[in-house]
Parts: C-alpha cells; structure tokens; sequence
C-alpha cells in the first residue's frame, strides 16, 4: 500500500477489544502507521462496545464505532480484521435423501418441544454437484456469502486487505457442523434456545468464491498453525519465554494451543481478500 496519509484499522466483532488491543501494541512498532491511522470498529452490542473502550482506553487511538461494513469511507486504504466472525453467521442445512434434497429445519412436536425435520424444498435451491452419500448434510450460508461480498466490496473500492480466521473447512464437504456453546460447555443446539450460542463452520470455498464475483483478489485458505508460522510465532514464543523465564510452561502451552494440528492450528483456518492484485499480503506470501 506504500505509505499512504490514512488507514482505517477495522474490526468486525463480536469482540471484547482485546485482539485490537493486542495489535495496536505490536503496531507501536511502527510509528509512522499509527499516526496515519483510523481505528473502526463494528460492534452493535452495546455490552460489546463498552468492553471495546475499557480495553482500549489507554491506547494511542481512539476507536470509531459504527454499525455495518456500508458506513466505513473508502477513500482511504483499509486494513479489516475479522476473527470468529463467520462461525456467527446462520447457515441453512440440506440433505440427500432417497427421494432427492429436502431442508433440515426446526419445528414443534406434540409435546411443545423443539425437534428437527426435514421439509421439501420450494425456493429454488439448485441441487449441488457433489458426491454426497445418503443421509449426509450440506451447509450453505448465504449470509456468509454476503459478508464477504460486502468485505470485498469495501476492499476494491478502498484498497487494502482483510484477514479472516475462524474454524471451518478450506474444501467443499458435506458435515453437520452446528453446534451449541454454553459457558465453554457443548449442549444441544435446541437444548436451552436464548441461551447458548450457535455457531456452524465458516465456509471459505464459499467466501472466497463469493469476495472474487464482487471484485476483489483472495488468498488460499491456510490453517492457523501455518498462517502464524510464517508470522514467526515461534521466534516471538522463544522470545517471550527468554523475558520472563518464570512463566515458560504457560507461554508452551498457550503456544501448543495455538498451532498444534489437534488443537487450534489445524481447525482454524485464515484467508485474506484483497486489492489491488499486486498487493503482498503477510503470511500468505508462499
């Protein structure tokens, strides 16, 4: 991007502020970028956004909030994080049946409890090319899609680059990823509806091809592990142990959670989208 006189740093939570903490320290590195640039962040929770100040309040900027990707200007460069983003967004189930396709969703038995179906497909949803067993499932999100053509649409009119991270598949599968999060702890999805999370796999193949159509470049999908790799995690591990000796076990262990193929290294993935075309994006050089 050279070295223009503004950058918006953007955000999409949902966060708490702490990663955008986190880069801003590493950004003291560079002086010259922090006096050029403009911290955005998307959050609507109010709760979110309060966190967001808390955690940033002693930073050298001072963060801009505003509630969707069309409000960010683009006549300056962007640089968008967008980290568990994807995994928030809804995605509608199908399944191969011996009759054909039909619709996973949710209804009501006799009882006044929640249970799953499946139903007929009636808005034209066209049947996908791949070889998909008898009773498998297959996720499409459009409101994945559409995040990324909104992110893509910002990034070929603005420039810049965003990088997305989340759990997902870097391939198109067929899999039941929907699962329900409550205070760390795995429920079912219909157990306790209003007050667990759900979230599905983010869908890169899908993403990517999506951000492509609405004019900007992408990056392959890489895991964590790799991404941070080439970021030189190791050196900054070795580093950081060396400082602070006494907490060694801790910054391994944090270390092996990160990059590690059984934990967070393999599962999570990364891929940027970007513009223009000659632009080098870190950790995807290769």
């Amino acid at each position: 991007l050279g070295a223009p006189e503004k950058v918006r740093l953007v955000e999409v939570g949902p966060g708490d502020g702490t990663l955008m903490s986190d880069a801003l320290r590493a950004a003291r590195l560079a002086p010259a970028f922090l006096e050029a640039a403009e911290l955005i962040l998307i959050e609507p929770s109010q709760p979110l956004r309060r966190e967001q100040e808390k955690h940033l309040a002693d930073h050298d900027l001072s963060p801009r909030w505003v509630r969707s990707l069309n409000q960010v200007e683009t006549d300056a460069p962007v640089i968008l994080i967008a980290n568990e983003v994807l995994d928030c967004l809804p995605a509608r189930q199908f399944v191969r049946t011996e009759g054909g396709w039909a619709e996973r969703r949710i209804g009501v038995n006799d009882a006044n409890e929640l249970i799953f179906g499946l139903t007929a497909i009636n808005d034209g949803f066209e049947t996908p090319d791949m070889d998909i067993e008898i009773g498998q499932v297959l996720e499409i999100s459009e409101q994945q899609a559409g995040f990324a053509r909104d992110v893509a649409t910002l990034i070929a009119q603005a420039s810049g680059a965003a990088l997305l991270i989340d759990y997902g598949r870097a391939k198109p599968e067929a899999g039941d990823t929907l699962q329900a999060l409550k205070r760390h702890t795995k429920v079912g999805p219909l157990d306790e509806p209003g007050e667990a999370d759900l979230t599905q796999w983010a869908d890169f193949p899908l993403v990517q091809e999506a951000a492509v159509r609405s004019g900007a470049d992408v990056t392959g999908c890489i895991t964590q592990g790799q991404l941070l790799g080439r970021l030189g995690i190791e050196h900054r591990a070795a580093s950081l142990a060396r400082a602070r000796p006494e907490a060694e076990g801790i910054i391994r262990r944090q270390f092996e959670r990160l990059t590690s193929h059984d934990q967070m290294g393999e599962l999570f993935k990364a891929a940027a989208i970007f513009s223009p075309r000659s632009l080098t994006v870190p950790g995807f050089e290769a």
